[in-house]
This record gives C-alpha cells, sequence and structure tokens, in this order.
C-alpha cells in the first residue's frame, strides 16, 4: 500500500503518522478527480481511473460530510516511477497488514482499509 509519514507539524491532524495519498476537493471537483490530482502532486503518478474504486466514509474533520478512498493496484513501473512531492518525510510501500497494525497509521484509515477491504 502506497504510504507517506507525515510531517512533524502542529498545525495538521495526526502529525508524524503514516498516512494515504490525498486531500481536500477543488471547486467541482469528483472524489475520483480529486483522489488523482492528489496522487500525482504528491507521487508524480497517473493513473486511469477505471482502474480504482472509491468509496465513501464518514469526514473525520467534517461531520455530515463524506471522505473517500479510493482502491486500486499499481505495477511495480509505476513504483519505480514515483517522485515524491513536498509534503510528508519519506514515503513506502507497506503491506496493508503492517499498516493496520502500525501504531502510527491514522486511526479512521484502519477501519476504512478494512470495511473496503473487507477485513473485518
Amino acid at each position: 500500500m502506497l504510504t507517506h509519514l507525515r510531517d512533524e507539524i502542529d498545525s495538521i491532524p495526526f502529525p508524524g503518522h503514516w498516512d494515504l495519498p490525498g486531500g481536500g476537493r477543488e471547486a467541482n471537483e469528483t472524489p475520483m478527480e480529486c483522489g488523482l490530482r492528489e496522487l500525482f502532486e504528491e507521487y508524480g503518478l497517473t493513473l486511469p481511473p477505471e482502474r480504482l474504486t472509491a468509496r465513501a466514509f464518514p469526514s473525520m474533520s467534517r461531520p455530515g460530510l463524506s471522505s473517500w478512498l479510493l482502491v486500486g493496484t499499481i505495477t511495480e513501473a509505476e513504483i519505480a516511477a514515483i517522485r515524491f512531492g513536498d509534503e510528508g518525510q519519506e514515503w513506502r510501500m507497506m503491506p496493508i497488514a503492517d499498516y493496520l497494525a502500525h501504531p502510527l497509521s491514522v486511526p479512521a484509515f484502519r477501519g476504512w482499509i478494512r470495511s473496503a477491504l473487507h477485513l473485518g
């Protein structure tokens, strides 16, 4: 799973935690458009939307709104082509089980991932 270690900045949620690609929607973007834009901005990756599925979850920070988890796969060639942006300390491919068990993974994401992948 593609992850990055968040910066150690008190003004952001979960500083120093392992995060997933993503961010806030701009203008009238769909969840898929937002996710693909953020993936490009943060990792330099461009994926076709048909390789991803989107699932809505209750927003962690905005009651009554949804956050979206996009699930898909990337190839070894795409991993090799990653160009990490300026947000975060480092990136890594992390086994799903390791992310779910990591004490510094974003807590809400653990539940989302379990639900989206039917891991119970």
